[in-house]
C-alpha cells in the first residue's frame, strides 16, 4: 500500500507542544480576565445549517464559506462567533437572563487565501452583552476596560484603545447631505490607516461613491480633528444642535470617556479617534480598535462595538449588544514573529519527573498521587530506557524538576530531587520536597507570556 505523505492544509495551524502551552495560557488568562467581569462560558457547534448561518446572505462572507451537503443537509462551518451568537440567543430567548453576558473562544472557517499570517482556521475570542429591549451605554462605556485589563494581564503596556461612535459619524454625512452613501464613505474613510488620505479622496470622488471635492475635504478636515480626549470633544460641540443623532451620538462619547478613569483606564492607553468606522454595517454606536503603539504594521488586534438589531434575522424582538473581538490565532503569530511571546514561561507537560528505580513501583505510584493532589503535575518514566535517555527525555520537555526513587531513598523515607536548571539536588522528606517544587515553580511563572 502507497504511504500518503503527511502535510497540513494551507492556512491551517498546526503548533508543536511548546508554542501550543504558549497559545493555551493566552487563552487561560483571557477565560480568566473575562470571567472577572461577569461573563459566562459559551460555545456553540462548529457546524451550522446554512440557512440559519447565511440568513443575511450576500457579500463576501458567502464566497469565504465553508459550505457542504451531507445527505439531504446542507450545512456550513461558522465563519465567526457572532452569528452563532444571535442564533444562540434568539433560540434560547425564554431560558436566559438579561442582560446575557458571554465570551466565547473558539475557532472558525473563512476560505480565503491564505497569506502570512492570514488563516483559514482560526481562533476569535470574543465577548458580547445582549440586552433585552434595552442596553445601557455603561456597558460601552466598560468594554475598553475589559480591553486594557486582557492586554495588561497578557503584559503589554504600549497599546492603544481607540474609540469613535457611529451616530457622529451618521449624523455629520446627515449634515453633508450624504445619508444614502454614508456606508460606502465609512468604508472608505476605515482604510485610512492603509492607504492615506490622499488615496481615501481619490476613492471618495471616483465613480462610484462621486462625491464633490468639497464634500471629500469636509471629511477629511472632520477626521483629522484630533488631540487629546477633550480636545477632541470639544471641536465636535462646534457641530451640536445641527443634526439629533450627532449629538446622540456625541452624548454617548462623552459618557463612555467620562468614566475611563473610574473603570481604571489609564488616559494614554484610550484616544478618540475619528477615523475609526469599522466596516460593517450593523455597528449603530460605539466602536473600538486597539492597536500595538510598537507595531502598527500589525493592525487592529482587538475591534468591535455597538449594535442594534443582533438577531434581526432569527426573531422580532429587539436585542441590543456590545461586544468585541480578538483574532487569537493571527494575534499570536504576529507576536511570535515579532518575538513578543517570552521564552522563558514553562512549557513542559509536567512539573515533575519521577523515576523509579526499583521494581516495586507502589512507592513511586504513590508519591506521584501525593504530587497530583499539592496541585504538582508529575508524571512517571517506567520505560525501559537507559538512565542518560530518561534524563535527556526531561531536559528536552523543559520538565523543571525530576525525582530518583531507589530503595535507599525509600527505606530513608526521603525523595531524591533535582532541579535541572541548576543542577541543585536534594535529598528531603516528601512534604519538604513539595515546599521546594512549588517554591521553585512560583519563581518560574512570575513572568508575563508577551514581553510588552
Amino acid at each position: 500500500m502507497a504511504k500518503q505523505t503527511p502535510r497540513t492544509l494551507s492556512g491551517f495551524m498546526e503548533l508543536l507542544p511548546g508554542p501550543q502551552q504558549q497559545l493555551e495560557r493566552i487563552m487561560e488568562i483571557l477565560r480568566r480576565t473575562y470571567s472577572l467581569y461577569g461573563f459566562t462560558p459559551l460555545d456553540t457547534p462548529v457546524i451550522e445549517s446554512s440557512e440559519v448561518l447565511l440568513a443575511k446572505g450576500g457579500g463576501e462572507t458567502e464566497k469565504q464559506i465553508y459550505r457542504f451537503q451531507k445527505g439531504d443537509a446542507d450545512l456550513s462551518l461558522r465563519f465567526d462567533l457572532t452569528v452563532p451568537l444571535a442564533k444562540y440567543v434568539a433560540l434560547h430567548y425564554n431560558e436566559l437572563v438579561f442582560p446575557f453576558r458571554r465570551y466565547q473562544i473558539g475557532k472558525v472557517y473563512r476560505g480565503e487565501r491564505a497569506q502570512r499570517g492570514r488563516f483559514r482556521e482560526f481562533y476569535q475570542a470574543d465577548i458580547d452583552i445582549i440586552g433585552d429591549g434595552r442596553l445601557s451605554i455603561l456597558n460601552e462605556a466598560e468594554i475598553p476596560a475589559i480591553i486594557y485589563q486582557t492586554f495588561s494581564a497578557l503584559g503589554l503596556k504600549r497599546f492603544q484603545i481607540r474609540v469613535n461612535n457611529r451616530k457622529v459619524l451618521n449624523g455629520f454625512y446627515a449634515l453633508l447631505g450624504l445619508t444614502e452613501k454614508s456606508g460606502d464613505i465609512m468604508r472608505t474613510v476605515d482604510k485610512l490607516d492603509k492607504i492615506g488620505p490622499e488615496k481615501v479622496k481619490a476613492i471618495l470622488m471616483d465613480e462610484d461613491i462621486a462625491l464633490s471635492q468639497a464634500q471629500a475635504d469636509e471629511i477629511l478636515k472632520f477626521i483629522a480633528i484630533s488631540g487629546t480626549n477633550e480636545a477632541v470633544l470639544s471641536a465636535l460641540e462646534a457641530y451640536r444642535g445641527q443634526s439629533e443623532v450627532f449629538d446622540q451620538g456625541l452624548k454617548e462619547l462623552n459618557t463612555v470617556v467620562r468614566y475611563l478613569g473610574d473603570f481604571g483606564v489609564p488616559a494614554e492607553n484610550f484616544a478618540v479617534d475619528l477615523t475609526i468606522a469599522r466596516g460593517l454595517d450593523y455597528y449603530t454606536g460605539t466602536v473600538y480598535e486597539t492597536t500595538l503603539l510598537d507595531h502598527p504594521e500589525i493592525g487592529s488586534v482587538c475591534s468591535g462595538g455597538r449594535y442594534d438589531n443582533l438577531a434581526e434575522y432569527y426573531t422580532d424582538r429587539q436585542l441590543p449588544g456590545a461586544g468585541i473581538s480578538i483574532g487569537l490565532t493571527r494575534l499570536f503569530y504576529v507576536l511570535g514573529e515579532q518575538g513578543m511571546l517570552n521564552p522563558e514561561l514553562p512549557t513542559a507537560p509536567a512539573d515533575v519527573l519521577i523515576l523509579p528505580m526499583t521494581e516495586d513501583l507502589s512507592a513511586a505510584i504513590a508519591l506521584a498521587t501525593q504530587l497530583r493532589s499539592c496541585g504538582i503535575r508529575a508524571q512517571l518514566h517506567c520505560e525501559e530506557k537507559k538512565f542518560k535517555q530518561k534524563i535527556a527525555y526531561a531536559d528536552k520537555l523543559g520538565i523543571p524538576y525530576v525525582i530518583f526513587l531507589g530503595e535507599d531513598e525509600i527505606s530513608a523515607g526521603v525523595v531524591a530531587c533535582k532541579d535541572m536548571a541548576t543542577g541543585e539536588q536534594t535529598k528531603l522528606d516528601a512534604a519538604a520536597t513539595i515546599y521546594r517544587i512549588k517554591a521553585g515553580l512560583d519563581a518560574r511563572a512570575g513572568g508575563t507570556v508577551i514581553l510588552g
